[in-house]
């Protein structure tokens, strides 16, 4: 087996997304929207690439499908075993360490494969693509949520990207998995053409400084961003108002408004 170019990258991404937990409960409405419009029907395999902290997983599970979740991050892994203890779905879930881009799975394992904001993080589409539609059945479906990059999520994606070192070269950026013709170009010959639908997620906020503080807490790439500036003081102050002025016009009637785009497709 061929060494992963991309080997430090994940190791970088598996550590940085284990403070996430506290985030995963304002994706919640997300994860039934993407459930409800992907069209889970009991009975079905599901698989949930990124599956976090479980929300896609066990809302696939209540409606009656046999879930499989993924994830790169044991912690978050953790808490999702936890969630499926508490919703007692523990017996119709799955968890699995590893990696979307080598997905542990026998060629047409499922029905559907889902991800909500989480394969959007592979470095290379060509080769994610791929592994969804390996795993896939015969006329199997994907469904995923993604961040647009003209939106408040892709924008502060690139506020990181253009504050931070750069990634290594060919990593495509996670928000043009947001972009409908890119999106269509990706999934390519291996898909029929995708149908898109867009919602909105309502971040709940005090006050900006009080969602920045949320942000630098619990949400990897501001996290990293903030402590690898956190000794310049004068840096730290402007990179926090240059965040501030990128959220100010997504910010009223105390939430963050925080648009995504939901991609469906059948395989070919």
């Amino acid at each position: 087996m061929t060494q992963d170019p991309f080997a430090e990258l994940k190791a970088k991404q598996r550590e940085m997304w284990a403070s996430f937990t506290p985030t995963a409960m304002f994706t919640t409405p997300v994860a039934g929207h993407l459930v409800k419009f992907a069209g889970i029907a009991r009975g079905e395999t599901v698989l949930d690439v990124g599956t976090g902290t479980g929300v896609v997983a066990l809302t696939a599970a209540r409606a009656g499908a046999k879930v499989t979740g993924l994830d790169l991050t044991p912690e978050l892994l953790e808490q999702a075993r936890d969630n499926a203890r508490i919703a007692q779905q523990e017996e119709n879930i799955v968890w699995t360490e590893g990696d979307a881009e080598q997905l542990p799975y026998a060629d047409a394992s499922f029905d559907v494969v889902l991800s909500q904001f989480g394969h959007m993080f592979a470095p290379r589409p060509e080769v994610v693509v791929a592994e969804m539609r390996r795993v896939l059945k015969p006329g199997g479906r994907v469904a995923f949520a993604t961040w647009p990059p003209e939106h408040v999520i892709g924008r502060m994606f690139a506020f990181v990207g253009r504050n931070s070192p750069p990634p290594p070269p060919g990593a495509a950026p996670p928000p043009q998995w947001g972009h409908p013709p890119t999106v269509a170009e990706r999934l390519g010959e291996r898909f029929g053409v995708p149908f898109f639908e867009r919602g909105i997620m309502a971040f709940p906020a005090l006050s900006l400084a009080h969602y920045r503080l949320f942000m630098e807490r619990s949400v990897g790439p501001i996290q990293k961003l903030m402590e690898a500036n956190s000794g310049t003081p004068d840096r730290l102050a402007a990179l926090r108002a240059e965040f501030d002025a990128l959220i100010e016009p997504y910010f009223a009637d105390n939430f963050v408004r925080q648009d995504y785009l939901l991609t469906r497709a059948q395989a070919r």
